[in-house]
């Protein structure tokens, strides 16, 4: 099962738009991790069973199993492509998953350097999710298409 962090498991042409959205969040003090690049099949249905047959956060009465975190089976998730990546910005250190100003600045961050920030999505909005796909959508990794380098 693999879960990267390492942007070096992200197409090239994603590790350079991740390597400068990292560099214009340090220009303006803001000091972000990336907490998830490439992930195989595997680790993405364990994702996709947190909430729906597996305890994740936030359980209670009205939801046993907890919050669902991602609607992306295994291939259905640009994370299976190379071509996306999570991050959370930190403050001394410490990450800071319930600041949604700092998330937003951050998204807007991503934009300038030619990133799509999930934080803008009309549903299941992932504040800590960038992506490049280079104008190809799900359908066309599925099939075999890939970014050009």
């Amino acid at each position: 099962m693999v879960n990267s962090r390492s942007l070096n498991d992200l197409h090239p042409t994603v590790k350079a738009l991740c390597e400068s959205f990292i560099a214009k969040c340090k220009q303006e003090n803001i000091d972000v991790l990336i907490t998830s690049t490439y992930r195989d099949g595997e680790s993405q249905m364990a994702l996709y069973a947190l909430g729906r047959t597996v305890i994740g956060n936030n359980s209670k009465p009205s939801k046993p199993f907890g919050d669902i975190v991602t609607n992306a089976k295994a291939g259905q998730s640009f994370h299976n492509w190379r071509v996306a990546f999570d991050f959370v910005p930190l403050i001394h250190g410490k990450a800071v998953w319930n600041d949604t100003k700092l998330f937003t600045r951050c998204g807007q961050i991503a934009e300038s350097v030619g990133l799509e920030w999930a934080g803008r999505w009309k549903s299941f909005k992932e504040m800590a999710h960038c992506q490049y796909t280079g104008g190809l959508v799900l359908a066309d990794f599925q099939a075999g298409k890939n970014l050009s380098k």
